[in-house]
Protein backbone atom coordinates (compact mmCIF):
# COMPACT_ATOMS: atom_id res chain seq x y z
CA UNK A 1 0.00 0.00 0.00
CA UNK A 2 1.44 3.32 -1.08
CA UNK A 3 1.27 6.29 1.19
CA UNK A 4 0.00 9.38 -0.59
CA UNK A 5 2.96 11.39 -1.78
CA UNK A 6 5.55 8.71 -0.96
CA UNK A 7 6.25 7.59 -4.55
CA UNK A 8 9.04 9.08 -6.67
CA UNK A 9 9.53 9.48 -10.38
CA UNK A 10 12.21 7.04 -11.62
CA UNK A 11 13.87 9.85 -13.57
CA UNK A 12 15.05 11.33 -10.29
CA UNK A 13 17.47 8.41 -9.84
CA UNK A 14 18.89 8.41 -13.38
CA UNK A 15 22.61 9.06 -13.58
CA UNK A 16 23.52 12.57 -14.58
CA UNK A 17 25.28 11.41 -17.77
CA UNK A 18 22.14 9.64 -18.96
CA UNK A 19 19.88 12.65 -18.55
CA UNK A 20 18.94 14.72 -21.56
CA UNK A 21 20.12 18.27 -21.01
CA UNK A 22 18.41 20.88 -23.11
CA UNK A 23 20.68 23.71 -24.15
CA UNK A 24 19.22 27.16 -23.56
CA UNK A 25 19.97 30.03 -25.87
CA UNK A 26 21.81 32.85 -24.11
CA UNK A 27 19.65 35.73 -22.93
CA UNK A 28 20.14 38.94 -24.84
CA UNK A 29 18.77 42.06 -23.20
CA UNK A 30 17.13 44.55 -25.51
CA UNK A 31 19.11 47.76 -25.71
CA UNK A 32 17.72 51.10 -26.82
CA UNK A 33 19.49 54.25 -27.86
CA UNK A 34 18.89 57.39 -25.79
CA UNK A 35 15.55 58.98 -26.79
CA UNK A 36 14.91 56.20 -29.30
CA UNK A 37 11.21 57.08 -29.20
CA UNK A 38 11.91 60.46 -30.81
CA UNK A 39 12.98 58.80 -34.07
CA UNK A 40 10.38 58.60 -36.83
CA UNK A 41 11.14 54.88 -37.27
CA UNK A 42 9.79 54.24 -33.75
CA UNK A 43 6.24 54.53 -35.12
CA UNK A 44 6.82 52.10 -37.99
CA UNK A 45 4.99 49.30 -36.25
CA UNK A 46 1.52 47.79 -36.15
CA UNK A 47 1.76 47.12 -32.43
CA UNK A 48 -0.65 49.56 -30.73
CA UNK A 49 1.11 49.06 -27.39
CA UNK A 50 4.42 50.12 -28.90
CA UNK A 51 2.82 53.26 -30.38
CA UNK A 52 1.23 54.02 -27.03
CA UNK A 53 4.64 53.87 -25.33
CA UNK A 54 6.30 56.02 -27.99
CA UNK A 55 3.74 58.82 -27.67
CA UNK A 56 3.74 58.59 -23.86
CA UNK A 57 7.53 58.88 -23.69
CA UNK A 58 7.48 61.79 -26.14
CA UNK A 59 4.92 63.59 -24.02
CA UNK A 60 6.89 63.03 -20.81
CA UNK A 61 10.08 64.32 -22.44
CA UNK A 62 8.33 67.41 -23.79
CA UNK A 63 6.99 68.21 -20.32
CA UNK A 64 10.49 67.86 -18.90
CA UNK A 65 11.73 70.28 -21.56
CA UNK A 66 8.90 72.73 -20.87
CA UNK A 67 7.29 72.36 -24.31
CA UNK A 68 3.71 71.90 -23.12
CA UNK A 69 2.05 72.25 -26.52
CA UNK A 70 4.12 69.42 -27.97
CA UNK A 71 3.48 67.38 -24.84
CA UNK A 72 -0.28 67.95 -25.14
CA UNK A 73 -0.25 66.72 -28.74
CA UNK A 74 1.82 63.63 -27.83
CA UNK A 75 -0.46 62.77 -24.92
CA UNK A 76 -3.50 63.19 -27.17
CA UNK A 77 -2.03 60.71 -29.67
CA UNK A 78 -1.16 58.33 -26.82
CA UNK A 79 -4.76 58.44 -25.63
CA UNK A 80 -5.97 57.33 -29.07
CA UNK A 81 -3.86 54.17 -28.82
CA UNK A 82 -4.77 53.42 -25.20
CA UNK A 83 -7.57 50.85 -24.68
CA UNK A 84 -10.54 51.97 -22.59
CA UNK A 85 -9.85 49.23 -20.05
CA UNK A 86 -6.28 50.42 -19.39
CA UNK A 87 -7.35 52.87 -16.69
CA UNK A 88 -3.87 53.36 -15.25
CA UNK A 89 -2.37 54.75 -18.47
CA UNK A 90 -5.57 56.63 -19.33
CA UNK A 91 -5.62 58.44 -16.00
CA UNK A 92 -1.90 59.21 -16.20
CA UNK A 93 -2.27 60.65 -19.71
CA UNK A 94 -5.42 62.64 -18.92
CA UNK A 95 -3.77 64.20 -15.88
CA UNK A 96 -0.68 65.00 -17.96
CA UNK A 97 -2.89 66.70 -20.56
CA UNK A 98 -4.66 68.70 -17.85
CA UNK A 99 -1.37 69.93 -16.39
CA UNK A 100 -0.20 70.92 -19.86
CA UNK A 101 -3.41 72.92 -20.28
CA UNK A 102 -2.71 74.67 -16.98
CA UNK A 103 0.69 75.82 -18.22
CA UNK A 104 -0.79 76.85 -21.57
CA UNK A 105 -3.48 78.95 -19.88
CA UNK A 106 -6.30 76.73 -21.15
CA UNK A 107 -8.45 76.72 -18.02
CA UNK A 108 -11.71 75.42 -19.50
CA UNK A 109 -10.00 72.53 -21.28
CA UNK A 110 -8.17 71.57 -18.10
CA UNK A 111 -11.47 71.49 -16.20
CA UNK A 112 -13.06 69.38 -18.97
CA UNK A 113 -10.26 66.84 -18.56
CA UNK A 114 -10.87 66.69 -14.80
CA UNK A 115 -14.50 65.88 -15.62
CA UNK A 116 -13.34 62.90 -17.68
CA UNK A 117 -11.10 61.79 -14.82
CA UNK A 118 -13.98 62.01 -12.35
CA UNK A 119 -15.98 59.52 -14.44
CA UNK A 120 -13.18 56.95 -14.12
CA UNK A 121 -12.48 57.46 -10.40
CA UNK A 122 -13.14 54.17 -8.61
CA UNK A 123 -11.31 54.50 -5.27
CA UNK A 124 -10.15 57.10 -2.79
CA UNK A 125 -6.67 57.33 -4.35
CA UNK A 126 -8.25 58.36 -7.66
CA UNK A 127 -10.45 60.93 -5.93
CA UNK A 128 -7.54 62.40 -3.96
CA UNK A 129 -5.47 62.75 -7.16
CA UNK A 130 -8.42 64.39 -8.91
CA UNK A 131 -8.97 66.90 -6.10
CA UNK A 132 -5.25 67.76 -5.97
CA UNK A 133 -5.34 68.37 -9.73
CA UNK A 134 -8.32 70.69 -9.34
CA UNK A 135 -6.50 72.54 -6.56
CA UNK A 136 -3.58 73.09 -8.96
CA UNK A 137 -5.93 74.47 -11.62
CA UNK A 138 -7.71 76.86 -9.27
CA UNK A 139 -4.45 77.97 -7.68
CA UNK A 140 -2.88 78.72 -11.07
CA UNK A 141 -5.82 80.83 -12.17
CA UNK A 142 -6.39 82.47 -8.78
CA UNK A 143 -9.84 81.02 -8.15
CA UNK A 144 -9.66 80.92 -4.37
CA UNK A 145 -13.32 80.07 -3.71
CA UNK A 146 -13.27 76.84 -5.72
CA UNK A 147 -9.83 75.98 -4.38
CA UNK A 148 -11.14 76.19 -0.82
CA UNK A 149 -14.05 73.93 -1.74
CA UNK A 150 -11.67 71.25 -3.08
CA UNK A 151 -9.35 71.53 -0.08
CA UNK A 152 -12.32 71.08 2.26
CA UNK A 153 -13.21 67.88 0.39
CA UNK A 154 -9.62 66.69 0.79
CA UNK A 155 -9.73 67.40 4.51
CA UNK A 156 -12.95 65.39 4.78
CA UNK A 157 -11.55 62.52 2.70
CA UNK A 158 -8.13 62.40 4.41
CA UNK A 159 -8.77 64.10 7.77
CA UNK A 160 -5.40 63.25 9.31
CA UNK A 161 -3.22 64.74 6.55
CA UNK A 162 -1.76 68.00 7.96
CA UNK A 163 -0.70 69.32 4.54
CA UNK A 164 -4.29 69.68 3.27
CA UNK A 165 -5.25 71.56 6.42
CA UNK A 166 -2.18 73.76 6.10
CA UNK A 167 -3.02 74.56 2.46
CA UNK A 168 -6.61 75.34 3.40
CA UNK A 169 -5.47 77.70 6.14
CA UNK A 170 -3.06 79.49 3.81
CA UNK A 171 -5.79 79.84 1.17
CA UNK A 172 -8.16 81.36 3.71
CA UNK A 173 -5.46 83.88 4.57
CA UNK A 174 -5.22 84.75 0.85
CA UNK A 175 -8.96 85.28 0.84
CA UNK A 176 -8.58 87.62 3.83
CA UNK A 177 -5.94 89.59 1.93
CA UNK A 178 -8.51 90.30 -0.77
CA UNK A 179 -6.68 89.13 -3.94
CA UNK A 180 -9.32 86.59 -4.96
CA UNK A 181 -11.55 85.40 -7.73
CA UNK A 182 -14.93 83.84 -6.97
CA UNK A 183 -16.04 80.48 -8.30
CA UNK A 184 -18.68 82.18 -10.45
CA UNK A 185 -16.06 84.34 -12.19
CA UNK A 186 -14.11 81.23 -13.09
CA UNK A 187 -17.06 79.66 -14.86
CA UNK A 188 -16.55 76.48 -12.89
CA UNK A 189 -19.31 73.92 -13.04
CA UNK A 190 -19.38 73.44 -9.26
CA UNK A 191 -22.66 73.47 -7.42
CA UNK A 192 -24.12 76.64 -5.94
CA UNK A 193 -23.85 75.00 -2.50
CA UNK A 194 -20.09 74.59 -2.91
CA UNK A 195 -19.71 78.22 -3.98
CA UNK A 196 -21.66 79.41 -0.96
CA UNK A 197 -19.61 77.21 1.38
CA UNK A 198 -16.28 78.55 0.12
CA UNK A 199 -16.74 82.02 -1.34
CA UNK A 200 -19.74 83.63 0.37
CA UNK A 201 -18.18 83.97 3.82
CA UNK A 202 -17.76 87.09 5.90
CA UNK A 203 -14.31 88.31 6.89
CA UNK A 204 -14.87 87.06 10.44
CA UNK A 205 -15.89 83.61 9.17
CA UNK A 206 -12.85 83.40 6.91
CA UNK A 207 -10.64 84.44 9.84
CA UNK A 208 -12.23 81.74 12.00
CA UNK A 209 -11.80 79.07 9.31
CA UNK A 210 -8.12 80.00 8.87
CA UNK A 211 -7.59 79.79 12.63
CA UNK A 212 -9.21 76.36 12.94
CA UNK A 213 -7.17 75.02 10.02
CA UNK A 214 -3.86 76.16 11.46
CA UNK A 215 -4.79 74.76 14.87
CA UNK A 216 -5.64 71.41 13.26
CA UNK A 217 -2.36 71.50 11.33
CA UNK A 218 -0.39 72.11 14.53
CA UNK A 219 -2.15 69.28 16.37
CA UNK A 220 -1.50 66.78 13.56
CA UNK A 221 2.13 67.77 13.05
CA UNK A 222 2.90 67.38 16.75
CA UNK A 223 1.46 63.86 16.67
CA UNK A 224 3.31 62.88 13.49
CA UNK A 225 6.64 64.29 14.68
CA UNK A 226 6.89 61.44 17.17
CA UNK A 227 7.28 59.01 14.25
CA UNK A 228 9.43 61.15 11.94
CA UNK A 229 13.14 61.68 11.41
CA UNK A 230 15.62 63.19 8.97
CA UNK A 231 14.37 65.57 6.26
CA UNK A 232 10.74 64.58 6.91
CA UNK A 233 11.03 65.82 10.48
CA UNK A 234 12.79 68.97 9.29
CA UNK A 235 9.94 69.73 6.90
CA UNK A 236 7.37 69.24 9.66
CA UNK A 237 9.32 71.54 11.99
CA UNK A 238 9.49 74.23 9.31
CA UNK A 239 5.74 74.06 8.57
CA UNK A 240 5.01 74.00 12.31
CA UNK A 241 6.95 77.23 12.69
CA UNK A 242 5.04 78.83 9.78
CA UNK A 243 1.77 77.66 11.33
CA UNK A 244 2.65 79.18 14.70
CA UNK A 245 3.54 82.49 13.04
CA UNK A 246 0.27 82.45 11.09
CA UNK A 247 -1.71 81.94 14.30
CA UNK A 248 0.17 84.83 15.92
CA UNK A 249 -0.83 87.01 12.99
CA UNK A 250 -4.47 85.92 13.19
CA UNK A 251 -4.21 86.50 16.94
CA UNK A 252 -7.24 84.57 18.30
CA UNK A 253 -8.07 85.19 21.95
CA UNK A 254 -7.06 82.54 24.44
CA UNK A 255 -10.67 81.43 25.01
CA UNK A 256 -11.22 81.07 21.27
CA UNK A 257 -7.94 79.19 20.90
CA UNK A 258 -8.92 76.71 23.60
CA UNK A 259 -12.42 76.20 22.17
CA UNK A 260 -11.10 75.59 18.64
CA UNK A 261 -8.39 73.24 19.91
CA UNK A 262 -10.99 71.17 21.74
CA UNK A 263 -13.20 70.82 18.64
CA UNK A 264 -10.36 70.10 16.22
CA UNK A 265 -8.81 67.43 18.46
CA UNK A 266 -11.97 65.41 19.16
CA UNK A 267 -11.22 62.71 16.56
CA UNK A 268 -7.45 62.57 17.06
CA UNK A 269 -7.50 59.13 18.64
CA UNK A 270 -4.57 56.83 17.69
CA UNK A 271 -6.75 53.82 16.79
CA UNK A 272 -9.04 55.91 14.63
CA UNK A 273 -6.14 57.64 12.93
CA UNK A 274 -4.79 54.25 11.83
CA UNK A 275 -8.05 52.83 10.53
CA UNK A 276 -10.21 55.73 9.38
CA UNK A 277 -10.38 56.34 5.60
CA UNK A 278 -7.65 54.04 4.35
CA UNK A 279 -6.19 54.89 0.94
CA UNK A 280 -7.46 52.80 -1.94
CA UNK A 281 -10.91 52.08 -0.53
CA UNK A 282 -13.75 51.69 -2.98
CA UNK A 283 -15.73 54.91 -3.26
CA UNK A 284 -18.91 52.92 -2.72
CA UNK A 285 -17.67 51.88 0.73
CA UNK A 286 -16.65 55.38 1.81
CA UNK A 287 -19.26 57.43 3.64
CA UNK A 288 -18.07 60.98 4.23
CA UNK A 289 -19.42 63.73 6.40
CA UNK A 290 -19.09 67.08 4.75
CA UNK A 291 -16.57 69.57 6.08
CA UNK A 292 -19.39 71.74 7.39
CA UNK A 293 -21.12 68.95 9.29
CA UNK A 294 -17.96 67.46 10.71
CA UNK A 295 -16.11 70.57 11.87
CA UNK A 296 -17.53 73.95 10.84
CA UNK A 297 -20.93 73.61 12.51
CA UNK A 298 -19.24 72.48 15.75
CA UNK A 299 -16.87 75.44 15.59
CA UNK A 300 -19.78 77.85 15.17
CA UNK A 301 -21.48 76.31 18.21
CA UNK A 302 -18.50 77.33 20.35
CA UNK A 303 -19.61 80.94 19.90
CA UNK A 304 -16.19 81.95 18.61
CA UNK A 305 -17.72 84.42 16.15
CA UNK A 306 -19.72 86.14 18.89
CA UNK A 307 -16.53 86.74 20.85
CA UNK A 308 -14.68 89.84 19.72
CA UNK A 309 -11.39 88.65 18.28
CA UNK A 310 -8.18 90.38 19.07
CA UNK A 311 -6.82 92.68 16.36
CA UNK A 312 -4.72 90.85 13.81
CA UNK A 313 -1.00 91.40 14.21
CA UNK A 314 0.95 92.73 11.23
Amino acid sequence: MEILGSTFDDSVFIEARDRVVESLSPFKAKTCEPQWFCQSAALNTDDFLEKQKVYKFRGDLAVRQGNYQRALEAYGNCLQWTPDNNLTIRRDVLEGMARCCINLGQRDKALDLTHLLSKEASNTCHLISLLLLKVSIYQHFGVVGSKISCLQQLCSLVPFNPWHWFSLGQTCVQLLDGNTTTAAECGDGGSVKQQEDSAELSQDQIWLKASMCFIRTRLLLRILQQQQSSFVLQRSEKVLQITTEALKRLNPKETTLQALTEVMSEDLVPDKMREDYQDGESLASVCLQSFIERWWDKVLLTGALETDRAPAKP
